[in-house]
């Protein structure tokens, strides 16, 4: 797979509503991953979305959640741009330029899930996702 970018949208706890939305307009194929599915859910928590990803024939994808339990859903937090793909030299390298003088709120690491994964906000205020796939 090659590495793409994508936007990453955050929800308060409506991700799938708003993701079948999106599906429902731009067609394509919708996979949801809940925080039960993950193993690590609050009670409350089990059926909020962890991950999603909306894929279409036209070539979009467009990524989202809600929130993690205990972080605040606010307009201007509610995105991040994704780097994802199986090459870890090269977002490894992506990783290592975005997070120079950022703020990182999630260091690039092994996760649960079994990707590596890290987020930051650059020294530009726009936050980052880098996922290297372990499939």
């Amino acid at each position: 797979m090659a590495s793409r970018l994508n936007p990453y949208l955050s929800f308060p706890g409506d991700a799938r509503q708003a993701l079948e939305f999106y599906t429902s307009v731009l067609g394509g194929s919708l996979t949801l991953h809940t925080y039960g599915d993950a193993g690590g859910a609050d009670a409350g928590q089990s059926d909020k979305i962890m991950h999603g990803t909306l894929e279409t024939a036209g070539g979009f994808t467009l990524m989202g959640a809600d929130n993690p339990p205990g972080t605040e859903h606010a307009p201007g937090n509610n995105f991040a741009v994704s780097l994802s793909g199986d090459d870890p030299d090269e977002l490894r390298g992506y990783w290592d330029k975005l997070s120079d003088g950022a703020t990182v709120s999630v260091p690039l690491e092994k996760q649960m899930w079994g990707d590596v994964f890290g987020m930051c906000t650059d020294k530009f205020g726009i936050a980052w996702m880098v996922n290297i796939s372990g499939r």
